[in-house]
């Protein structure tokens, strides 16, 4: 029964952030492009002053799988480094934090583009 209340916990969070992204692109003139970049934005800075943890730990996937858990994994693999690395951590931390995903995402971008045909607009 504690998996359930787990899914449903990240569930409603991805949801919130969503819906929130959602919002702003109805509500505002800011491109979808422009929305993407604020929530990679606002994961670093919330994730940089240690507020975004605690979602991270309560929610799990729900708060690490949108951009702003990207932005997190940024901010907090860049803090790891410093601490293990010194003044190096800052060039090298946020990539080695964020190489999984950004590797999973070109993959999954080269499978399809493979796959489909595009089309003229």
């Amino acid at each position: 029964m504690e998996i359930v209340y787990e899914l449903i916990k990240a569930f409603v969070v991805g949801g919130i952030i969503c819906l929130i992204g959602q919002i702003l692109i109805d509500l505002t003139k800011m491109t979808p492009a422009r929305i993407l970049v604020a929530f990679v934005v606002i994961g670093v800075a919330l994730g940089a002053i240690g507020v975004y943890e605690p979602l991270v730990k309560w929610a799990g996937a729900g708060a690490t799988v949108p951009l702003t858990g990207f932005g997190y994994a940024l901010a907090k693999g860049t803090r790891e480094a410093i601490t293990e690395q010194g003044a190096r951590g800052i060039l090298t931390g946020a990539f080695t934090a964020a190489s999984g995903g950004v590797t999973a995402a070109v993959i999954c971008g080269i499978i399809a583009s493979l796959a489909t045909k595009s089309k003229e607009k």
